[in-house]
């Protein structure tokens, strides 16, 4: 039996705020392991051309390989068609029945989580972890958020005490595609593979 706390994303690329909010997530409710899943074809960034899944997968296993307690995961990537968040968790607990799952989130996430897919199916199969961070688009505090959710779907919604950092997979791309250095925010080994496989190296629409 372990907490076990998911941490997805497209991951592309991951990032330093990525592995803050896992961190903090990690030694603030005492999980057992934080895994780290790569979707697989995220039904939502169907706009732009997304790295192919092993590429991010691996940039993930760089990134986490040396954090006690971080597990990079491939039950989203090796999954066919479009990855659901409220699916994996099904899925999860049907091959792990023996843990309990924390559902790592942003603080954007939060707000717009009623717009995901089976919204009442995700808040129904985890205790959702949230970084603490007031959302400059919302109507209502954080709190008022979480107070609202929690009476609609029963859910357990608790906070992560670490701001997130201010940086997005989409910034780093359009600055790696700028020529300019991203070492303050992702980690040295992802920055390799970044430029042995020339990702990133034209400007998104």
């Amino acid at each position: 039996m372990g907490k076990i706390g998911i941490m997805g994303g497209t991951f592309d690329p991951i990032h330093n705020g990525h592995l803050l909010i896992g961190g903090q997530a990690y030694k603030e409710y005492g999980l057992k392991e934080i895994w780290y899943m790569p979707s697989g074809h995220p039904p939502h960034k169907k706009s732009r051309n997304v790295t192919e899944p092993a590429m991010r997968l691996a940039m993930t296993e760089l990134a986490v390989k040396d954090h006690e307690g971080f597990v990079c995961s491939d039950f989203e990537v090796s999954r066919n068609g479009y990855t659901y968040t409220a699916q994996t968790l099904r899925l999860l607990h049907e091959e792990y029945p023996e843990h309990s799952f924390y559902f790592i989130i942003g603080a954007d996430s939060l707000y717009e989580i009623e717009n995901w897919y089976e919204p009442d199916q995700v808040l129904s199969q985890a205790v959702i972890l949230a970084a603490r961070r007031e959302y400059e688009e919302a109507d209502r505090s954080m709190d008022k958020q979480i107070a609202y959710l929690a009476s609609k779907y029963c859910a357990d919604i608790r906070t992560l005490h670490c701001g997130e950092m201010d940086i997005s997979s989409a910034e780093l791309r359009r600055m790696i595609a700028s020529g300019q250095s991203i070492a303050d925010y992702v980690p040295r080994e992802v920055i390799e593979y970044i430029r042995a496989h020339s990702l990133y190296q034209e400007l998104e629409p």
